[in-house]
């Protein structure tokens, strides 16, 4: 198809009226309306606690001297939240603020005056979380933040764990998959990664605790790390049954309302038993709450680098994202006017 050039001018010079008279009137993008990314921001600017996590980093984040002049923390805290909250790796993040005006203005960048971040920077950041452990403080300040804010541990805890799957190809440069990742079979499947391990607080839904281990791991060995220890009850499908010492060795006066197998050795169906953990599941559910915000909602389904500690940085800052935003609703009646 040929085009005709000698059109072109007079399409131009209408795009060129439309623009000034956008200008004259009320400023560019009149129709524009906020997308929901547009609110999700907006709510996660005003509830976020950014004074409390910036004070967490602030101690190990550069300072200004003779050379070139850190960039500001809490913006580089805003910008490590959005690759956490969009699935985002450090290139991909920085061509998604060059590219979206709504990731821009939530980062406080003008790129009149300035330019976004490299991918450099976004991982030199990283680094510094994952050196000094700084995402599970994070992790710990929100939820000291939160029960300041009126939440508090009841005493029944959920326990429960993931899988997050990794590369099994050895088609890279080290000619080898991640050592630090194992396979494990669930059902007649074989998963290769790791696991995401947490306690989940039975009345609010809130992650209180959790731990990263290889995924051949069982889920039963981190089950101490997961108690707070006040518990009168502890819920958990039936990987964890019959796990009563390990319960009681971090929270001895915890109930073992976790699920119990309902076959009997005759293949017959114990029906008291599957009444009981239909009644149990209601309230173990709520841990699933958690790993949809996580895995489905913030994509963290699969690694997205090697070794344990680095993803463990990215689990425990997502879950104290997903504290947060779990608690949207308490958080923004307190914050509004």
């Amino acid at each position: 198809m040929r085009y005709r050039h000698h059109q072109q001018p007079s399409r131009q010079t209408e795009m060129t009226q439309q623009t000034l008279a956008m200008a004259q009137d009320q400023g560019f993008e009149r129709f524009r309306r906020p997308t929901r990314r547009d609110e999700f921001l907006a709510t996660m600017n005003r509830i976020v606690p950014w004074a409390a996590l910036c004070a967490v980093v602030e101690p190990f984040y550069p300072k200004r001297g003779n050379g070139r002049p850190p960039i500001g923390l809490e913006r580089m805290l805003r910008i490590h939240f959005l690759q956490h909250w969009f699935n985002l790796a450090d290139f991909a993040c920085e061509e998604a603020l060059y590219d979206s005006a709504s990731l821009r203005s939530f980062a406080g960048i003008d790129l009149g005056r300035e330019t976004v971040p490299d991918a450099t920077t976004l991982l030199k950041f990283r680094r510094l979380l994952e050196q000094h452990h700084l995402a599970e403080q994070m992790f710990a300040e929100v939820g000291r933040v939160l029960q300041d804010s009126g939440i508090t541990l009841k005493t029944g805890t959920i326990v429960d764990a993931t899988l997050i799957a990794a590369p099994s190809s050895t088609k890279n440069a080290d000619k080898e998959r991640d050592p630090e990742m194992h396979q494990t079979r669930k059902g007649k499947q074989w998963y290769f990664g790791m696991k995401l391990h947490i306690g989940v607080d039975s009345q609010s839904g809130l992650t209180h605790s959790a731990v990263v281990t290889a995924a051949n791991v069982h889920d039963k060995h981190p089950l101490p790390q997961l108690l707070h220890g006040a518990e009168r009850r502890v819920y958990g499908d039936s990987a964890y049954m019959s796990q009563h010492n390990l319960i009681r060795s971090k929270a001895p006066n915890a109930k073992d309302f976790t699920n119990d197998r309902t076959r009997r050795p005759d293949q017959e169906v114990d029906d008291v038993k599957r009444r009981k953990n239909r009644n149990k599941s209601k309230i173990r559910a709520r841990v699933e709450h958690v790993f949809a915000v996580v895995k489905r909602l913030w994509g963290f389904t699969k690694v997205r680098y090697r070794g344990l500690a680095k993803n463990a940085t990215r689990a425990f800052t997502a879950l104290a994202l997903a504290n947060i935003y779990l608690s949207r609703g308490h958080l923004m009646a307190q914050v509004r006017p």
